[in-house]
């Protein structure tokens, strides 16, 4: 495939963006992608994530659930929310602390949820297994409760009862 902007070298990277439901498939070389400032993975003069993030996901850091917000500052560093939204790193590992508030819901709506939650190995992961089933229903206990449907509540009690009893037996 010819690059889109050229139409004479071959087409190296390849974009699909997706603003407001309307999809926009990008085609094109290396060398119109630097002039046009496009992602070029893997080199210096590259895309930051955090343009990724703004750009794609429409972020405004300004804004968050279109309410003005103060400015947040990193205790630590002295770093602004500002400041990192136009350099895409944190200034100290404080930063995530300071602007928890701005980033869970960021990685939420990136990634669909807030807390890593990768493969378990089948042979020696039996125990973060039970762990992450018991924590599953935890939450669906407190819905049920929520929703006053006791009855499937006292069920999903049990059933915590048994894992975490299995839980108990496999650590001693």
């Amino acid at each position: 495939m010819l690059c889109q902007e050229c139409n004479k070298k071959p087409a190296t990277l390849h974009f699909t963006k997706i603003i407001h439901g309307e999809k926009t498939e990008f085609h094109i070389c290396e060398s119109c992608a630097r002039e046009k400032g496009e992602l070029i993975p893997g080199t210096p003069n590259g895309f930051s994530i955090h343009n990724l993030l703004s750009g794609l996901l429409d972020f405004d850091p300004n804004t968050l659930g279109n309410k003005p917000q103060t400015t947040l500052r990193c205790d630590n560093c002295g770093l602004t929310y500002s400041q990192f939204s136009k350099i895409g790193r944190f200034g100290c590992s404080s930063c995530y602390e300071h602007f928890s508030e701005r980033l869970d819901p960021l990685f939420k709506r990136v990634h669909g949820n807030n807390v890593h939650v990768g493969k378990v190995p089948k042979r020696s992961g039996g125990l973060i297994q039970y762990k992450r089933e018991i924590d599953k229903l935890k939450n669906d206990i407190q819905v049920r409760i929520s929703r006053e449907e006791f009855e499937q509540a006292a069920k999903i009690r049990d059933q915590i009862r048994e894992l975490e009893s299995k839980l108990n037996r496999s650590n001693a």
